[in-house]
């Protein structure tokens, strides 16, 4: 299983794969009524745990992880046993709140079963863009992009080649979106959104003037604007910004590792474009849309299966690597969703 240290990250820094120790436990023999005992097949890294490694973690919905207690997040695995009603020896099950640990003896209450047809049989993209990522970034574009098919309307995507941010770029066309416009830190990263993805434009911020390279790629302004990042990039992206258009704050990683609040405030010039030419930006929390997620998921699965949304994974195998898949999706060492594989048995 694996830990937070004992010694207190301070809330400014950057998290390393030697935050987190992995020792061994053995499970008790037998499980109780309600309980399920579980072999994790796949966990999730994801930005908003840097927010979870803080004392405060700056949002009502996320509890901290406890130092020197098993950590958590999204996963998904296999039943070994059952003493629940509505599971069964060989369900695939799925929570936000998975512990990082090989196997594990569960609440059932606190599972979700799935369908492992509505992925194809990759299970892992439960933990993806038929989950959580893919949730986020549907119901951000629908509830507060404002897009409307036909209105040649300009989308750009900050954080484009993460998990959420390639997802977005592909549903703002699927929703009508005329030209969708990524921003991201490598070349590689750039080409894998317009030749795999279907992005107009990519725009890589490490390279030469983003501003200057955004006009050229947005030579119409920019109508709905998809922020994973927050920070420098940000503020040159909402400077273009038409009036009357929309920001859709999916999240900041550039200030994660910094003691500001969510989200955080823009800088004085920044804020005047923004209300002079009303723009909005409201905070969006997927959780607050749950009456939305089966929909959702099912038109994900859909456009899947009929080869309109490309998904991505950087997959690094065993429980051991979580920390160093944690620090490399942090600095943007992933293309598409970060996923550890624990394991791939899926037989009993």
């Amino acid at each position: 299983m694996f830990h937070q240290p004992t010694t207190q990250e301070r809330k400014n820094g950057n998290p390393v794969a030697e935050n987190f120790r992995m020792e061994e436990v053995s499970l008790p023999d037998n499980i109780k009524e309600g309980q399920v005992q579980v072999r994790t097949l796949y966990l999730s890294v994801d930005p908003y745990m840097r927010c979870k490694m803080n004392e405060d973690t700056g949002t009502d919905y996320l509890a901290p992880w406890q130092l020197s207690q098993v950590v958590d997040g999204g996963g998904i695995g296999i039943i070994e046993e059952s003493k629940h009603t509505n599971l069964a020896r060989g369900d695939f099950v799925t929570s936000f709140y998975w512990p990082w640990q090989t196997k594990a003896i569960l609440d059932g209450n606190g599972l979700e079963k799935v369908d492992p047809q509505l992925v194809d049989g990759h299970l892992s993209y439960f933990l993806g863009a038929i989950g959580m990522p893919g949730l986020t970034s549907l119901i951000g574009v629908q509830e507060k992009g404002h897009i409307s098919a036909g209105s040649n309307q300009t989308m750009v995507v900050s954080g484009a080649a993460g998990a959420c941010g390639s997802l977005a770029g592909q549903i703002g066309h699927l929703l009508g979106c005329s030209r969708v416009v990524g921003i991201c830190g490598t070349h590689e990263k750039c080409l894998f959104l317009t030749s795999e993805l279907g992005f107009d434009a990519a725009v890589n911020y490490k390279k030469g003037n983003v501003a200057e390279q955004l006009r050229e790629s947005c030579p119409a302004g920019v109508d709905v604007y998809f922020d994973n990042v927050g920070g420098d990039i940000s503020d040159t992206v909402i400077s273009q910004m038409n009036r009357n258009s929309h920001i859709i704050l999916c999240g900041q990683i550039s200030q994660y590792n910094k003691d500001v609040p969510y989200p955080p405030p823009l800088p004085p010039a920044v804020e005047a474009i923004q209300k002079e030419r009303n723009i909005t930006r409201e905070r969006f929390t997927v959780l607050n849309y749950k009456d939305k997620f089966q929909p959702g998921l099912l038109q994900l699965s859909q456009w899947y299966k009929e080869g309109k949304l490309k998904i991505k994974e950087t997959v690094i195998n065993g429980l051991e690597n979580m920390g160093v898949a944690f620090q490399s999706m942090m600095t943007g060492g992933n293309i598409g969703k970060q996923i550890v594989c624990i394991s791939e048995d899926v037989s009993l």
